[in-house]
């Protein structure tokens, strides 16, 4: 039978080609135990540059939801681009499944490329969790932090409380995993603020099969792992200077909880939100979310430049 044409699949190489054009190239290490980590990595590692990891979300892999930063990044920074666990190229045959595991393997896979310092991380959505665990385990080798709509803050309680559209996890996973079309419309309308209308079946669920199907019940458990027994009180306080940016509409983490984590860190971190935006902030609103990240991470480089 002859293979069906993937819409999906062919922009998965579009965006390949995108970050190689853009001077990344794909790596991927054996960090030993049964874990493989891939990460996008510079073809050239410059000394003078500061080095930026970008940890993606739940959905697709990281070449999807970081495509539109990388040419206005790359020009400032050594960038760094993971495929968390179970996510693109990178597994796990053991059975940990928390953020402080993801966040140990990409610090692992970035000692293994000769980083082992001075890391400005921004992580969108379940990235932020593994992001702010790199910070408060690690926290001398990171600089700065960047949590996009990352609910880190969150407390099992919450869900019962009314906070989440969703009453439950298993309904928060049917469709932060979806597996039929209507699921992931249902995705997509907690996801943005004004979702796309009227797009056909054949192309969702086509992204359906290509993007979310792989390793479905290790990120089940992904999920399980970050409500079970959370409490606020159990979460660390990072000290690095943070930027906390959120969509005024998230119906995925709800904006109290970005007030609540400001409150947490307190004069540590600043709060930003962006009007007439959702969940997916990195594709809603590309370019003031780039606004943002190069107000707290490259504006300050300008500023420290001898004769500024």
């Amino acid at each position: 039978m002859v293979k069906c044409f993937s819409f999906t699949a062919t922009r998965d190489s579009c965006f390949r080609c995108s970050f190689s054009r853009a001077g990344l190239r794909s790596s991927t290490t054996d960090l030993g135990d049964g874990t493989i980590m891939h990460v996008w990595i510079p073809k050239l590692h410059v000394q003078s540059k500061p080095t930026l990891v970008l940890i993606h979300g739940f959905g697709a892999n990281a070449m999807w939801q970081w495509n539109d930063f990388i040419s206005p990044l790359i020009s400032r920074f050594n960038v760094y681009v993971p495929d968390l666990l179970f996510f693109g190229e990178s597994y796990t045959t053991g059975p940990e499944r928390s953020e402080q595991f993801q966040a140990e393997c990409v610090v692992r896979v970035m000692e293994a490329h000769g980083v082992v310092s001075g890391m400005n991380v921004v992580g969108i959505s379940y990235g932020g969790f593994v992001g702010y665990r790199m910070a408060a385990q690690f926290k001398e080798r990171i600089e700065k932090v960047v949590l996009c709509c990352t609910g880190v803050c969150l407390e099992e309680k919450d869900m019962e409380e009314g906070m989440f559209k969703v009453k439950s996890v298993d309904e928060a996973v049917s469709i932060l995993l979806p597996q039929t079309s209507d699921k992931m419309r249902e995705l997509m309308k907690l996801s943005f603020s004004k979702p796309t209308q009227r797009v056909p079946s054949c192309f969702l669920n086509d992204f359906i099969h290509v993007m979310c199907t792989e390793y479905l019940q290790e990120r089940k458990d992904l999920i399980l792992a970050l409500h079970k027994d959370r409490r606020l009180s159990d979460l660390p306080k990072i000290t690095q200077p943070t930027l906390i940016i959120w969509g005024e509409h998230d119906q995925i983490f709800p904006l109290e909880l970005g007030h609540r984590l400001k409150r947490h860190l307190g004069d540590n971190a600043e709060l930003v939100i962006i009007k007439n935006a959702g969940h997916a902030i990195n594709a809603e609103k590309p370019k003031e979310l780039f606004k943002h990240l190069k107000y707290f991470l490259i504006d300050p480089l300008s500023r420290a430049k001898p004769g500024n």
